[in-house]
């Protein structure tokens, strides 16, 4: 059921400490280590659910991400700001790569990020390994589904391809980097956003800080080793751009895992600090989106 790795998942090195022991607060309550490596400065949990297990982990209502409604104030909250980050994020797309054609959203979830661009005139695919998810963006949001990443591999090339809060959650981490740039066109864009490990609401939080969200994310990215897998892949990041809401979300989750009174207030306070100390610096925002290209 569960796999330990004896090499970083990205770099291969051996040579990796454990840092932090993290409870999965959403759904199990089991405990996970997550280890830092000393060559790449990719974190990773490890031992972690093997591929045929993890979904076990994903299978509740408290994942909001694979639902379509809401089961209190959070989720409803959760619900009301994504409907301005759909748009949010086709405004990225379409501000860095105004001609529409073909785009691949890796990691779709229900298919309504998909639709959005859809609806906007993008040639729309997605692939999503959870089977209720998929039935659902197939079905109601009439997205295009590719099965997995050999069934990719017979597809024409992509424009644009999207991970956003994805690429942590994928076993083979660099086999599904290459893949996706092998479907990339030459002057294609690689949109990929992560939490950031180094964020001031990650060092505030510790190891209650929500984004951990241990066993389902595999990987614990920061600057250093997001631009160590683009120099891995031979590309470079042209671009990184904040996720100021991520900031308040993760807060607000935070705040409930460890029985704050007045969790709301405290969320937003924390979240507000959190986007200041992060744009003093210009950079470690709770969340970062890389716009990656091919060198």
């Amino acid at each position: 059921m569960y796999e330990r790795l004896t090499k970083c998942p990205l770099c291969k090195s051996g040579l990796f400490i454990n840092q932090l022991v993290v409870e999965d607060k959403a759904i199990s309550k089991e405990s996970f280590i997550i280890c830092a490596c000393k060559n790449c400065d990719l974190w990773f949990t490890n031992p972690r659910p093997n591929h045929e297990n993890i979904q076990n982990y994903y299978e509740s209502p408290n994942y909001i991400s694979h639902q379509e409604k809401t089961r209190g104030i959070t989720d409803f909250l959760y619900l009301i700001v994504r409907k301005y980050t759909l748009r949010q994020k086709l405004n990225w797309v379409n501000s860095r790569f105004p001609k529409k054609g073909r785009l691949l959203d890796y990691g779709c979830g229900i298919g309504l990020f998909g639709k959005t661009c859809q609806s906007d005139g993008w040639e729309t695919y997605g692939i999503e390994p959870n089977t209720n998810a998929a039935q659902i963006a197939e079905s109601k949001n009439k997205l295009t589904l590719i099965p997995n990443l050999e069934a990719l591999q017979q597809q024409k090339k992509f424009d644009v391809i999207t991970l956003f809060h994805v690429l942590e959650h994928v076993h083979l981490l660099n086999k599904t980097v290459k893949v996706l740039l092998g479907k990339l066109k030459k002057r294609g864009l690689l949109f990929i956003a992560v939490p950031n490990r180094d964020s001031p609401d990650a060092n505030d939080f510790q190891e209650n800080w929500a984004a951990w969200d241990v066993p389902r994310h595999l990987y614990h990215f920061n600057v250093k080793s997001m631009n160590y897998l683009a120099n891995k892949h031979e590309c470079r990041i042209v671009e990184t751009i904040p996720m100021k809401f991520d900031s308040f979300y993760v807060s607000l989750l935070s705040h409930q895992y460890i029985g704050s009174k007045n969790k709301f207030i405290k969320a937003l306070k924390s979240g507000l600090s959190s986007n200041r100390k992060a744009n003093n610096t210009k950079k470690n925002y709770s969340s970062l989106l890389f716009i990656l290209k091919k060198k």
